[in-house]
């Protein structure tokens, strides 16, 4: 069982040195810089997000009210979408972790 664990320890990390030497051949990129037409369509986002905010909701029907929600859902996805971060799931990070606890 040891010689498994071992095992299994010794391809992890070999794989992970092995995607970081990769990683370090390419050229940094920048996510953070908006190109101007990305810049204008988060500005448009903004302003639409803002404006739904502003809305008094309570004289509208509940149909309106999820059609909100779901333009609301989707901006904020799209706006994710053009800053270009990384984001795990909580299956990834449990999988993670579950190999973490059986690797230590």
């Amino acid at each position: 069982m040891k010689k498994f664990i071992y095992t299994l320890a010794l391809i992890f990390t070999l794989g992970i040195s092995f995607n970081s030497v990769q990683a370090a051949d390419k050229p940094a990129k920048n996510p953070s810089e908006l190109t101007a037409e990305q810049t204008v369509q988060l500005e448009k986002i903004k302003d639409r997000v803002e404006e739904i905010k502003s809305m008094d909701k309570s004289n509208l029907t509940s149909a309106e009210r999820k059609a909100l929600r779901k333009e609301l859902k989707e901006m904020k996805n799209q706006a994710r979408a053009m800053s270009g971060g990384v984001y795990l799931s909580v299956g990834a990070i449990i999988i993670i972790i579950l190999l973490l606890i059986l690797i230590l």
